[in-house]
């Protein structure tokens, strides 16, 4: 299956709905602030109704799909200058099983929110695009997908404690760890709801996406060989950008992706952070043009200027095609097997290369991609069934080199790049 084919069947799944995300969005706002130490035990307002409503939202999509999906609760305390009394942080989880229970692939968003002062737990705080928009994708990004089976493991996650910490994205990443899970993605949903930005700034056309290139994960040692084989824009984050925009190019509608090469805005992070930290492949999505008005701000009206996180700041139009993406990207990765673990190059004085890798289990097939080193996108590619292949004519020295792998139906893994091969 071609690419254009594979993404062309992909979109047939992703027709969310503005109106649904919309209200619930609205149901969000409606609970007046989702402050990570605001009330748990009261039923209509605080973080704890809202974390109920989640719940209740899961349980829904999964009664609707026969049980295909259901509901997990993790917590742990935490404590920090943001709560120094200690907090309990619980993420509500909604699962979606799939042939492999460990094969991961991970979308969230947190639900918590907060006023000007981050520690001011009572006022108002709707936070309806920061980030009752990425919740509300991630609930119509569970409905599309629940119509679906797939063999990777889906967790819809909805964390708390973002802005006292990144802690509820903590505990899911070390719960993975824990757990023995094989992450091969996990998409961060953080301020994707709005097209007007600040100062009246319209970007109604794109999303932005933010990778690593150097990982986190990496020791010196690594990083510094990553440097040598010239791999700093290629790391398993970055293949994920890359991956979801070639696939946002193949969707209706001319949404476009922005490839940010940072891992979040400048000197900010977000949900992903944590997953970086343990080697995860992850990325975040955020609007084109942030409206900074609309963020972290008491709701007032100053000199005509609007103040605060409301809900008629949002555009749903724009944030159904940035869950369409989320879903498509989902989509194509819970169908595909996981990237090959490690791709070994050879070609030093040679005009050909030599490519092999380890076979990847539920892999019918792989696809080697190369391009030049003056190139940020793949421009070659040579499909096999075996674990090995010679690129005639394609000299090490002027190309990277990577592969992925393919299922029966054409479903493609990330690009793992191809790496020097130890000294036997």
């Amino acid at each position: 299956m071609s690419l254009m084919l594979a993404a062309a069947a992909t979109a047939a799944l992703t027709s969310p709905s503005p109106e649904r995300i919309r209200a619930d969005v609205g149901a969000l706002v409606g609970f007046g602030t989702r402050h990570t130490l605001s009330k748990t035990d009261d039923p209509k307002r605080g973080i704890g109704a809202a974390r109920l409503w989640a719940v209740r939202r899961f349980e829904a999509i999964g009664k609707a799909c026969g049980g295909c999906v259901t509901v997990e609760r993790i917590g742990r305390s935490f404590t920090g200058p943001r709560a120094p009394d200690g907090v309990e942080v619980i993420d509500v989880l909604g699962v979606q099983k799939g042939a492999d229970p460990n094969r991961v692939v991970i979308i969230g968003a947190h639900i918590d929110s907060r006023a000007g002062d981050v520690m001011d737990f009572t006022s108002d705080a709707p936070g309806a695009n920061d980030d009752g928009s990425g919740v509300a994708l991630v609930m119509e990004a569970a409905r599309l997908l629940s119509q679906r089976r797939f063999d990777a493991t889906i967790i819809y996650a909805i964390f708390s404690g973002e802005e006292q910490g990144l802690w509820g994205s903590q505990l899911l990443a070390e719960t993975a760890r824990e757990r023995g899970w094989r992450v091969d993605a996990m998409l961060n949903n953080d301020i994707v709801g709005n097209s007007i930005g600040q100062g009246g700034v319209r970007d109604a056309g794109r999303v932005r996406v933010f990778s690593e290139g150097i990982r986190a994960s990496e020791d010196l040692a690594q990083q510094m060989a990553r440097r040598a084989e010239g791999g700093e824009d290629d790391g398993p984050s970055r293949a994920l950008a890359k991956a979801i925009d070639e696939l946002a190019d193949g969707l209706p509608g001319g949404f476009d992706v922005v490839l940010d090469r940072r891992p979040d805005r400048y000197g900010r992070g977000g949900d992903h952070t944590p997953f970086l930290k343990l080697g995860y492949p992850a990325v975040r999505f955020s609007v084109g043009a942030e409206n900074w008005d609309r963020q972290h701000q008491n709701i007032r009206v100053e000199k005509g200027i609007a103040y605060g996180d409301t809900i008629d700041a949002m555009d749903f139009d724009y944030l159904a095609k940035v869950t369409a993406i989320n879903v498509a990207a989902a989509a194509r990765l819970a169908a595909a097997p996981s990237a090959p673990a490690d791709v070994f190059l050879n070609g030093a004085l040679s005009r050909d290369t030599n490519v092999r890798w380890m076979p990847v289990e539920g892999a019918v097939a792989y696809r080697v991609r190369y391009r030049r080193n003056d190139g940020q996108n793949w421009t070659g590619m040579q499909e096999v069934t075996g674990t090995d292949a010679v690129l005639t004519q394609v000299p090490v020295d002027d190309h990277l080199v990577g592969v992925s792998s393919l299922s029966a139906d054409g479903a493609e893994s990330l690009v793992t790049l191809g790496r020097r091969a130890p000294a036997r």
